[in-house]
């Protein structure tokens, strides 16, 4: 099986390509009928808050360490044979989970069957990834890998939040989640079916000088501090959103008697504005914000901001769904401020760009173990107020991160202005 050529085809994306991130799309809204619901439906069968967010701290941390070797297990094996260990693993993973856990209400049970679900997603979208970026031309890259984005959140969050908020009275809590198996059945075996047997590169170096060279992404974070800073900052990226779904939904019911499906529906609109939203963010950052701007002041500030602004929205208008969506569409609007992270975190390590990637791609996946951590430690003591707030001081401290995240030749760029403005100052004391 020889390697991807890189084709050069002489209209757009390749229809084979369009179709895939079809395939994603479809596989990543099974994956996400549940993620908004979820929490509140177990605490209402008797689970307790720190019970839910632990077993969603489980499932992130199973993502992260899956997130982090999809990539290199993808240039050893093939993305098709990650991507079916992906499905099978997901699939196997619903079916104990439900059959097992929830079923019986058995919370020894769903913890390792529903962590057993992390790894599915990270291997069968992460590695169609790497094969996009293989199988793409330099000059549509960056058009191909945001359609990846746009599908994978369209599948995860605005059609695994609207298909519940609709589906929910006619098939049911349970009936949604077996659906999700039909989903993930027909978006894998069609991306499968797209990438056949496709290898991305050739297999002549060995398996553990791929993996040392994997482990690299560690390394590189003492080699150049800031990228393990961007690290840090691509888990505030996604923190405070990944726990917003396990216990503001609650807080909402018990407070301001929101339903599911307005929560539903306020969530999966702040998701349809987020990937409306990042076609525009980073043309306005490339043009005149520049990256690290735009990370600091629209994502990290905008959304320390917003976040205090979505709790505190209805404590000042009550139950009102269509402010409370307003709310959201802003908030999900200046999450969008993140979006050149990845590329400035590549930048600073231009020739390590494989090692820089993984570590962004770990700190997405760490978002998703820290999140829940954080409500399931301090829920009780201090309350769905006081966690908003933790989440909104680490944005805030994203910002400050972010103060040490110039590239080289803005750092160059800014001597160069010192010198000129001091030039004149100089010549003015040795004239005098």
């Amino acid at each position: 099986m020889n390697a991807i050529p890189k084709q050069e085809p002489k209209g757009g994306l390749p229809a084979k390509m369009v179709w895939g991130f079809v395939a994603i799309l479809i596989f990543m809204a099974g994956d996400g009928l549940e993620h908004a619901w979820l929490s509140p439906y177990l605490i209402e069968q008797g689970l307790t808050v720190q019970q839910a967010a632990t077993l969603f701290t489980a499932y992130g941390a199973v993502l992260a360490v899956a997130a982090y070797f999809s990539g290199v297990l993808t240039e050893i094996w093939g993305p098709r044979k990650v991507m079916v260990i992906g499905m099978i693993t997901w699939l196997a993973g619903q079916i104990l989970f439900i059959e097992l856990g929830l079923k019986p209400h058995n919370f020894a049970a769903m913890l390792p069957t529903y962590a057993l679900r992390g790894i599915g997603y990270p291997f069968f979208c992460y590695s169609f990834l790497v094969w996009v970026t293989y199988r793409s031309p330099q000059r549509i890259m960056a058009t191909a890998v945001g359609l990846f984005w746009a599908a994978w959140s369209g599948g995860l969050y605005v059609v695994g939040s609207y298909f519940p908020a609709f589906m929910t009275d006619r098939i049911g809590y349970m009936g949604l989640l077996w659906s999700a198996v039909i989903w993930v059945l027909v978006g894998g075996i069609a991306g499968l079916l797209i990438v056949g047997n496709d290898k991305v590169i050739e297999n002549t170096g060995d398996a553990k000088e791929k993996i040392k060279s994997l482990l690299s992404g560690f390394t590189i974070c003492i080699e150049k501090p800031k990228v393990a800073i961007g690290g840090l900052v691509r888990i505030i990226n996604s923190v405070g959103v990944g726990a917003l779904p396990i216990f503001f939904p609650v807080y909402l019911a018990s407070e301001y008697k929101y339903t599911t499906a307005e929560w539903l529906q306020i969530w999966g609109t702040f998701w349809l504005a987020n990937i409306a939203f990042n076609l525009v963010i980073p043309y306005i950052s490339d043009r005149w914000l520049g990256w690290q701007k735009t990370i600091m002041w629209l994502g990290s500030v905008g959304c320390g901001v917003m976040i205090l602004v979505f709790f505190y929205t209805p404590h000042v208008v009550g139950h009102n769904f269509y402010v409370m969506t307003l709310a959201a569409i802003i908030f999900g609007i200046v999450l969008c401020g993140f979006v050149p992270l990845s590329a400035l975190v590549t930048a600073l390590a231009p020739d390590q760009k494989g090692s820089a990637m993984a570590i962004v791609s770990f700190g997405a996946g760490m978002s998703y173990f820290i999140a829940p951590a954080v409500v399931g430690l301090f829920i009780n003591s201090i309350g769905a107020e006081g966690v908003i707030w933790i989440f909104a001081m680490l944005y805030f401290t994203g910002a400050i991160l972010m103060r040490f995240m110039k590239l080289p030749d803005e750092v160059k760029q800014k001597e160069s202005k010192d010198v000129r403005e001091l030039a004149p100052a100089e010549a003015k004391v040795v004239n005098h």
